[in-house]
């Protein structure tokens, strides 16, 4: 079996961003695909009696931007598959849509070399999706519980990994210094990431509780303001999932990656006002 940090690296996504909040920000994806959500001025009240600052978007949503404007809530915004072609391919676009151990597979490089080189040259991050909680349901018990939930070492799994002089005590970190790792190697220092997805289910699999998913959730919020052992004191932007539980996804674990129920009511309390700024 690989070591937990490569079993993470398998689970990356990565995606463009339009804008991104300040460093360290914390927010929170608003996913819609339920039929039973509240309506879009309910949930940027949310958002902002629940000191949530900043929100991604999957696309762009024309009433929810009507519903955010004035609000004072940083967004980042996904786009369209059919933007994408161009948006990677033409600068002029894209600027006018809105103004050592991990390493890309060699068929990967060939696609995330040029992005990566692109993203560089525009000053723009790369966005990574992480989920220590997939690598942790499919590791048939190798990954400690505690390194998944950053909260430290248990037993009978591998709990920490060296790297050089950096010790990884959660996969968090792991997998997003693996990701620093990978760019460098593709050419490109110094490329600022985003964690445009973190999170873990609340029921409907390996690991999925309430009481997880609320460990997790809270040990991101407070840990991403120190860094990676890689940029240690370099607060990391990063955007939990999601903030419903959405009843039109598959049947498991994706139905159960809200922070709210659709009546607003909490799954779970996650501290927002433990992160910066």
């Amino acid at each position: 079996m690989a070591a937990p940090w490569l079993l993470a690296c398998s689970l990356l996504l990565l995606s463009l961003a339009t804008f991104h909040g300040a460093e360290g920000a914390i927010g929170v994806n608003y996913g819609m695909i339920a039929n039973n959500l509240p309506a879009p001025e309910q949930v940027v009240s949310m958002y902002k009696a629940k000191n949530i600052s900043y929100v991604r978007l999957f696309h762009p949503d024309t009433t929810v931007l009507n519903a955010l404007r004035g609000s004072g809530i940083g967004v980042i915004l996904g786009t369209l598959n059919e933007d994408l072609p161009r948006l990677a391919s033409d600068p002029s676009f894209a600027a006018s849509w809105v103004a050592t151990n991990g390493a890309f597979s060699e068929a990967a490089t060939t696609v995330m070399a040029p992005l990566v080189s692109y993203l560089s040259s525009r000053g723009a991050p790369l966005l990574v999706n992480v989920y220590p909680y997939f690598a942790y349901s499919g590791s048939g018990g190798q990954v400690a519980l505690g390194y998944a939930l950053l909260s430290g070492a248990g037993a009978g799994a591998a709990s920490t990994v060296t790297d050089g002089g950096a010790v990884y005590t959660n996969m968090f970190d792991a997998i997003v210094d693996a990701t620093h790792a990978a760019v460098e190697k593709a050419g490109v220092q110094g490329l600022e990431l985003v964690v445009s997805e973190t999170g873990w289910p609340s029921a409907g699999g390996e690991g999925a509780s309430v009481e997880n998913a609320a460990a997790y959730n809270n040990n991101v919020v407070r840990h991403v303001d120190g860094g990676t052992p890689r940029r240690p004191g370099k607060a990391l932007e990063t955007y939990l999932f999601a903030m419903f539980n959405e009843n039109g996804k598959a049947e498991g674990v994706e139905q159960h990656f809200g922070l709210f129920q659709p009546d607003m009511s909490e799954v779970y309390h996650v501290d927002f006002t433990a992160g910066s700024p």
